[in-house]
């Protein structure tokens, strides 16, 4: 069963990759943004979301299939560990797409129309919900390393 051995393998490197990337976010960029003039922040923020759109969505939807996949070949709580982590995933696609994604719409528009008065509050808005993906995103790479790891050798020989 080379494809659960692949479906499995790819469900945890790119959750790994989703959480990684949230993760440094949070941890970094997001600091930054905070830590420079609002005139840099928007530039580079304006800047990172078109290097991020693609890689991010690519990285979050094979998140999301390849966990599925696993949870077909996979049997027991295997089964229902892979499928909430491919949950998890989606959570994270869903947030982005009606949370972060909104607001970064708004974000474009403020370099060329100015500052709306209530900026920082939604500055603060997308913040709270970049938690929320990084949190599932985390949780999705954490339940795949538990069914990793909660295989028997017998269920590890099967799939390969």
């Amino acid at each position: 069963m080379r494809r659960a051995r692949l479906a499995g393998g790819v469900a945890l490197l790119c959750a790994g990759l989703l959480a990684g990337a949230f993760g440094y976010a949070r941890v970094c960029v997001v600091p930054t943004f905070n830590a420079v003039p609002i005139d840099v922040h928007l530039t580079y923020r304006i800047a990172l979301m078109d290097m991020n759109g693609i890689f991010m969505q690519a990285v979050m939807g094979l998140t999301i299939v390849s966990s599925a996949v696993w949870a077909v070949v996979l049997r027991g709580r295997a089964r229902w560990g892979a499928a909430g982590a491919g949950l998890l995933a989606l959570t994270a696609l869903l947030v982005t797409r009606f949370g972060n994604v909104p607001i970064n719409g708004e974000i474009r528009t403020w370099a060329a129309t100015g500052l709306p008065a209530d900026y920082a509050d939604r500055l603060a808005r997308w913040e709270a919900w970049h938690d929320v993906r990084t949190v599932a995103a985390l949780a999705a790479f954490v339940v795949l390393l538990a069914v990793t790891q909660s295989l028997t050798a017998r269920e590890r020989a099967a799939i390969g």
